[in-house]
Order: C-alpha cells, then sequence, then structure tokens
C-alpha cells in the first residue's frame, strides 16, 4: 500500500513507541507499507524533527532524526511533483502532502489534519485517514 505521512504522523511516530503512528512506521521498516515522499515533504519533516522544542521534549538528537529520515529515505519511493492542484487543500501549506500522494498514486494519505485534508481528498478520490484508522483497516 503507498502512504504519504502528513508531518504530524512523523512527529507522533517518533515520539511515542506506543502509539499508532509509531506501529505504521514499523510496517514501513517490515515492507508492508511503501512511504511515498517528495522533496518539499522530506524538507518539512526535517524542518519540523529538527526543531530545538521537539528534540528537548523527545530527548532526540538532530542526528537521530538524520538517521531516522535517511532510514525512511531508502525505503520509499520518490515522487517527482509533474502536476499541481492549488489551491486544493483548506491550509496551503498542506497542498504540497496532496500533491506527493497524486502524484505518486497514493492509496491514502495519513495525518491528524483531517479539517484541511479530508475535503482535498474526496475531490480526488483520495482516503484521507488518521493513524488508527489505516491501522484498523490494516488489520
Amino acid at each position: 500500500m503507498r502512504v504519504v505521512f502528513d508531518t504530524d504522523v512523523m512527529v507522533a511516530g517518533l515520539e511515542s513507541a506506543s502509539g499508532a503512528s509509531h506501529q505504521l512506521l514499523l510496517r514501513v521498516g517490515r515492507g508492508e507499507l511503501r512511504p511515498l515522499l517528495s522533496t518539499s515533504l522530506v524538507l518539512e519533516y526535517e524542518a519540523v524533527l529538527t526543531r530545538q522544542a521537539y528534540l528537548q521534549r523527545t530527548g532526540l538528537t538532530a542526528e537521530d532524526i538524520q538517521a531516522a529520515l535517511d532510514d525512511l529515505i531508502r525505503l520509499c519511493h520518490r515522487v517527482s511533483i509533474q502536476i499541481r492542484w492549488r489551491p486544493s487543500a483548506r491550509d496551503a501549506d498542506d497542498d504540497h502532502v496532496l500533491e506527493t500522494a497524486l502524484n505518486g498514486g497514493a492509496d491514502v494519505i495519513v495525518t491528524f489534519n483531517q479539517r484541511d485534508l479530508k475535503k482535498a481528498g474526496e475531490r480526488f478520490g483520495l482516503p484521507v485517514l488518521r493513524p488508527g484508522e489505516l491501522l484498523r483497516r490494516l488489520k
């Protein structure tokens, strides 16, 4: 299954080993899910996950984050954005998540941000699920 993880899922997945987001990342490592990544999405992951407040809260280092992202990149399908659909998301800052999904042929976008992405996903027939929802569907 080809998935696009919004940044909030990456934050939650690295922050808590007991949550659904972390379980989804483990499934990526086992080859059960194939994440789609665009340059803009990787840059956003890096910018958010290396913020000093996040590092302090998690006890991770910037090097830990970079190693985790490097692992993810090795397991992902890289997406080149050929077609842009803007504006589509309720928040323009989320358009690149939708564009990554559409250009990469995603089966689902995984996010806690239903408010900004769900309607845009519906417009293109693309499910937008919370991590727990996807995990339940996979069982």
